[in-house]
C-alpha cells in the first residue's frame, strides 16, 4: 500500500499534498483504517519534517470532517443502549473544559481508536471548536511518535530494529494468546 501511495504522490507531484490530505480525510471518516502507511509514504516522499507536518494536517482536518459528518448523520444514535456505558456517557454529556480534557486525554492514549473518540464526541454535546483544538493537540504527540518509529524502521537504524523486535514479540504473544483461548 505504501509503495502505491509513493507512486501516486510522484505521479501527481503538483497536488501530492492535497492527495495526501484527502486520503487522510477518507481514513478518518472510515474510522478503523490505520494511517501508518500514509505516514510512511509522506515521510518517504516529503522528508521527515514536511511528511510529519502533512500527516498531522491531514489527520487534524480528517478528524474535523469526520466530526461534522458523524454529527450530521448519527446524532440520534446517542440514545442507543451501547452508548450508556459510564465512560462513554461521560464523554457524550461533557461540555467545555471537561470535554476538551477528555478528548485530549483519549487522543494521547494510543490503544483507543481515533474514530471512536471522534464518533462519541460528535454525537455528544461537544462544540466543534473545542473538539478541533483538543483533537489536534492530542494527535500531535502520538503522530510524532508514530512518524519517528516509522522513520527508524524504514531506515533500519538500531532504534528501528528495537521497535521491530518489540512489535514482533507483541504480535507473537497476541497471536499465541488468541490461539490458546480458542483451544480452552
Amino acid at each position: 500500500m505504501e509503495e502505491r501511495l509513493i507512486t501516486l504522490f510522484h505521479t501527481y507531484e503538483s497536488v501530492a499534498y492535497l492527495i495526501s490530505i484527502a486520503i487522510n480525510i477518507v481514513i478518518s471518516i472510515l474510522g478503523v483504517v490505520p494511517s501508518v502507511f500514509l505516514t510512511a509514504a509522506n515521510l518517504v516522499v516529503f522528508g521527515f519534517w514536511k511528511g510529519t507536518f502533512l500527516s498531522f494536517v491531514g489527520e487534524a482536518v480528517g478528524a474535523i470532517v469526520s466530526f461534522l459528518l458523524y454529527r450530521k448523520g448519527f446524532r440520534k444514535l446517542s440514545e442507543t443502549k451501547w452508548l450508556s456505558y459510564p465512560k462513554v456517557k461521560r464523554l457524550l454529556e461533557a461540555e467545555g473544559k471537561e470535554a476538551f480534557l477528555l478528548v485530549l486525554s483519549l487522543r494521547l492514549l494510543p490503544f483507543i481508536p481515533s474514530g471512536i473518540v471522534t464518533f462519541v464526541a460528535a454525537i455528544g454535546s461537544m462544540s466543534l471548536l473545542l473538539f478541533a483544538a483538543a483533537s489536534s493537540l492530542g494527535k500531535l504527540p502520538a503522530l510524532l511518535l508514530e512518524a519517528y518509529s516509522v522513520y527508524q524502521v524504514m531506515n533500519l537504524t538500531w532504534q528501528g530494529k528495537v521497535i521491530s523486535t518489540f512489535l514482533a514479540v507483541f504480535l507473537f504473544l497476541f497471536t499465541w494468546k488468541k490461539i490458546a483461548r480458542k483451544k480452552a
